[in-house]
């Protein structure tokens, strides 16, 4: 269903289901005892103002009856946000396609506490492109090449390039040294990660998660012997190199997850996750040519 309201701000309209029958006679007020821990005052101004539409671009009033519709749209407020010490910078653009380099720190899109904060919003009002969406995703703490489509009409395009897996992801990482390792080195295992648990984990089973790791170079850092890895994903699971790596008893510096799950602390801008989404490579679907898209990025970990 295509919102009635615009983007705003670089943040897309919310979309509420009403139910069908129940002690409310009107929608909006519905929505106050829904929400009755929310602004009263704000809540009424929206309607009142016309901020409160339904499918079609039905505004929806004070007095709109309960069941009139089945979803409406409306503006959140959103809370104020400090803005987040790290920048992106855009790689490539054109009509279809924005490439980014993702900082870590930035949450590729929002949620929770982050939703100005976030790289899809921040890109949205940079580039004053409403329909941005991201292609896929990097988890918050992870650097590296990020892809969002610019145009609604090809977007199914390179979202199936995805789907299919014919797409090559290139990553890097700084993580310790084992002497009695022999590299290239693929692993393979079952990942599973609830909706319950922050962790993902490595169970019985048929494999469903597999990483190439090849050893690059080694260094001596502060802190003893450190290496250099590349990474080559064949599937796409949550946390999948930060798992597979800690499991091979080289996990990455400065991962607050894996091998050992950290106390929630504030983030500390001077000790990113040394992993870094280094480059991504396609036939594009539109011009049916090669392209490669590569960070300029670097991982601080690893000396030199």
């Amino acid at each position: 269903m295509k919102s009635p309201l615009p983007v705003r701000n670089g943040v897309n309209a919310t979309r509420m289901r009403m139910p069908d029958e129940g002690p409310w006679d009107t929608a909006m007020a519905y929505v106050l005892d829904r929400f009755n821990h929310v602004d009263r005052d704000g809540i009424i101004d929206r309607f009142v103002r016309g901020e409160v539409k339904a499918l079609g671009g039905d505004v929806v009033t004070p007095k709109t009856p309960l069941n009139e519709h089945t979803f409406i749209w409306y503006y959140r407020e959103l809370p104020v946000e400090d803005r987040l010490p790290v920048e992106l910078s855009v790689l490539h653009q054109d009509d279809d396609l924005v490439v980014v380099d993702k900082p870590h720190f930035l949450p590729t899109t929002p949620g929770g506490m982050y939703v100005q904060e976030s790289a899809l919003v921040r890109l949205r009002v940079l580039l004053d492109l409403p329909d941005l969406v991201p292609i896929h995703r990097l988890d918050r703490m992870t650097a590296g090449v990020l892809l969002f489509s610019a145009n609604p009409e090809t977007r199914g395009d390179y979202q199936l390039l995805f789907e299919k897996r014919q797409v090559q992801k290139t990553y890097e990482a700084v993580a310790g040294v084992r002497e009695d390792l022999e590299f290239p080195l693929t692993v393979r295992s079952r990942m599973v990660k609830s909706r319950t648990y922050l962790l993902a984990q490595e169970v019985e089973g048929e494999p469903n998660a597999e990483t190439l790791i090849e050893l690059e170079d080694t260094a001596m850092g502060p802190d003893g012997a450190v290496g250099l890895y590349k990474l080559s994903p064949h599937t796409g699971k949550t946390h999948q190199l930060r798992v597979h790596l800690a499991a091979q008893g080289i996990g990455i510096m400065n991962d607050p997850f894996y091998p050992v799950l950290h106390e929630q602390a504030p983030d500390d801008y001077t000790k990113p996750l040394q992993l870094l989404a280094k480059s991504i490579e396609f036939t594009d679907p539109l011009t049916h040519r090669p392209v490669r898209y590569d960070s300029a990025l670097k991982l601080g970990g690893f000396p030199g």
